[in-house]
């Protein structure tokens, strides 16, 4: 089926998914080049696909495929050399999986979540938890900056106060991160653990601040914090030693 139009009702969805709220409502959202819609695929995740007229995937898939024209392609696409897209379900996730978890508190930037969720992943994080108030892990920056490995983790999204009540009953090791105080990360109970990374600018906000009673901190060099993205992955590495 080749689309034409850019008032085609599926075009108009795509179109809405772009705001979170449609994302949210809906429960969707969109991928962009063939190694996410590849991914996505592998994972389950992926239920339909756009591609430019005259083009194809380099690969098999067994869901829905609709064509679409140039024009149609650049008003869904965020990529400027975009040739696919795909439409994926959300894997929001209220199971509290595993003795190895990492809470973000407020944590703002895409690209910063993004790289966050990559290293989780590789460096076998089990549950990633987001406060409300962090960004959106299905924006399409975070999405791009995961490079796929936004579908091999489990991700929840809550108030923090009832993450760490549910971690607290799970007996699990809670620990802050602070560029000042602290112990080495080293003393981390590798098997079980929640690290809780703060926001870029502010780090953890006070009502996390009053439920945690271990710190830990990265020595460096002449630097008083490094960014977000760069200490957890650190921190991650070190972890899984």
């Amino acid at each position: 089926m080749l689309i034409t139009s850019v008032d085609n009702k599926k075009i108009k969805d795509i179109v809405k998914l772009k705001q979170k709220k449609y994302r949210d409502s809906e429960n969707k959202f969109i991928i962009e080049t063939e190694n996410l819609i590849k991914e996505a695929y592998i994972e389950g995740a992926l239920e339909e696909v756009y591609i430019l007229e005259n083009e194809k995937l380099s690969f098999d898939i067994d869901c829905p495929i609709y064509y679409v024209s140039e024009s149609v392609m650049n008003k869904i696409k965020d990529i400027k050399t975009s040739k696919y897209l795909g439409i994926c379900a959300k894997k929001d996730s209220k199971e509290y999986i595993g003795k190895r978890y990492l809470m973000l508190d407020k944590v703002s930037d895409p690209g910063n979540l993004g790289t966050i969720i990559r290293s989780a992943v590789a460096f076998n994080i089990d549950t990633l938890i987001l406060s409300e108030d962090s960004c959106d892990a299905y924006n399409d920056k975070t999405i791009r900056a995961t490079e796929g490995a936004l579908f091999r983790l489990n991700i929840i999204r809550e108030p923090l106060e009832e993450s760490l009540n549910n971690l607290q009953k799970l007996n699990i090791n809670i620990y802050g991160t602070d560029v000042i105080k602290g112990d080495s990360v080293n003393t981390v109970n590798k098997e079980n653990f929640c690290i809780i990374m703060g926001n870029e600018g502010s780090g953890i906000s006070d009502k996390v601040k009053k439920r945690i009673n271990n710190y830990i901190h990265l020595d460096t060099n002449n630097v008083e914090s490094l960014n977000v993205a760069v200490a957890t992955s650190i921190i991650l590495y070190e972890l899984d030693k």
